[in-house]
């Protein structure tokens, strides 16, 4: 395979059989897979998510613990498991169906100007659309990722220009996400609560901190959480950079690297992770290097019309 960021150009040259053959790996077809997709895509949908979490995570995988600490650039993130009526801890939230739902709480939040977002039959028409069903395992993933968004408490620390460190403390949502249908069963109306409101915290800080991500990209890059983070983490930098910028392996590893021990363990998943990113995000320029990565200034994620008409441009 060729540097970064080449995929798309290997499809246009060689096509996609000739670009599969020139994959040496799982990973390196994935990622011709994922950037096929966004070319044939006619339409490009917005998806929004809070600048915290493109500088920050949620685990990749479940944690034990009942608190979850994540350093990125300027930005620290914790989350605090709720609990139950026992006084157990529920668990933080992970993964990428976490992640998923995240996403589409956010982005109708701010798509319709409201705190206030329809789950029902909009969420089970958005999950179809984003490639997962409604039944089965699926379905137990989706409860138990709700019932742990729906309980914690999270906390964001920024370091503000003039030396302040800025917090914001809250929750994502004010009330539980119950479902109420039963899996697979189609004569049930909805799976879900017809509504549920964001906390008006974090509902505050979301308007004054969007990134808009397109959700086909999402879509491509399907459960890989660590390559969703790294989509994030690009779309809210590189349209806003000045000059290049180099991005430690250190760096990377603060935050990026949960569940990976050792600095140089990381490597190899990240760079996946940024192959099948950068899959998805045809405009982005990023080089990888020895000592880590260099971001260079790159049009946005989006088009920035759509952007710009929801004012987050």
């Amino acid at each position: 395979m060729e540097a970064m960021g080449e995929v798309h150009r290997l499809i246009q040259q060689h096509g996609v059989e000739g670009a599969r053959a020139l994959a040496a790996t799982k990973a390196e077809r994935q990622a011709i897979d994922a950037a096929l997709s966004i070319m044939s895509e006619e339409e490009s949908r917005l998806g929004i998510t809070h600048a915290g979490f493109a500088m920050t995570s949620l685990p990749h995988k479940r944690i034990e613990e009942g608190f979850w600490r994540r350093e990125g650039h300027r930005t620290t993130l914790l989350v605090e498991s709720g609990r139950d009526r026992a006084g157990r801890f529920i668990g933080v939230p992970y993964g990428s169906i976490a992640r998923l739902i995240l996403l589409y709480l956010q982005t109708e939040a701010i798509r319709t100007n409201s705190p206030e977002v329809e789950l029902g039959r909009s969420m089970k028409s958005w999950m179809g659309r984003m490639s997962l069903t409604t039944g089965g395992k699926t379905y137990q993933l989706v409860t138990e990722q709700a019932r742990r968004i729906s309980a914690c408490r999270l906390t964001f620390f920024a370091d503000r220009e003039n030396g302040l460190e800025a917090r914001h403390n809250g929750a994502f949502v004010q009330d539980a996400i119950s479902l109420t249908g039963l899996a697979g069963d189609e004569n049930q109306p909805s799976l879900w609560q017809d509504r549920v409101r964001l906390d008006a915290g974090f509902w505050r800080s979301l308007k004054e901190h969007p990134v808009p991500v397109r959700e086909e990209a999402i879509k491509a890059i399907g459960t890989r959480s660590l390559a969703i983070d790294v989509y994030v983490w690009l779309a809210y930098r590189l349209h806003s950079l000045a000059k290049p910028t180099p991005v430690s392996w250190a760096a990377i590893h603060a935050q990026f690297g949960a569940g990976f021990r050792l600095l140089r363990q990381i490597k190899p998943s990240f760079t996946e992770a940024l192959h099948l990113a950068l899959a998805v995000y045809p405009e982005a320029r990023v080089d990888l290097e020895k000592d880590g990565i260099l971001l260079h200034p790159s049009p946005p994620a989006v088009p920035r019309a759509e952007a710009r008409r929801l004012g987050l441009l």
